[in-house]
């Protein structure tokens, strides 16, 4: 999975949020450990310092947790990944919505589409 980062925002907010999307997608499932903070920002292309705050950051918020000589791993807590996952869907929505609602179509018209659309993609 490629890091898309961009210069528009903050590296370190990037990283954050794409190592959380890993986490909800099940790349890092929970319990796993993280790579190191250096294969990670190899991985990434950034300065490990700049992963270093990004993983600080997360362990923060109770995304990934630090064992002492073994490393970082992903919560174990089911509600607080269930809690990021539909955080982030409730983003992804949001910014569709955003993009959509211009074009003038009703709430109504827009859910039609999506299921149209889905359809024609399941065959």
């Amino acid at each position: 999975m490629a890091w898309n980062l961009t210069a528009d925002r903050p590296i370190y907010l990037q990283l954050i949020e794409e190592i959380e999307l890993r986490v909800v997608t099940g790349v890092y499932g929970p319990g796993e450990k993280l790579p190191s903070v250096r294969e990670l920002a190899a991985e990434a292309a950034v300065n490990p310092n700049t992963m270093q705050r990004a993983l600080a950051e997360l362990e923060t918020t109770g995304v990934v947790n630090t064992q002492r000589t073994s490393g970082r791993f992903v919560t174990r807590n089911s509600g607080l990944l269930d809690s990021y996952r539909r955080q982030l869907a409730e983003q992804y929505i949001g910014e569709f919505l955003q993009k959509i609602e211009p074009l003038g179509y009703s709430p109504e018209e827009v859910l039609d589409m999506v299921k149209r659309i889905r359809e024609e993609e399941d065959g």
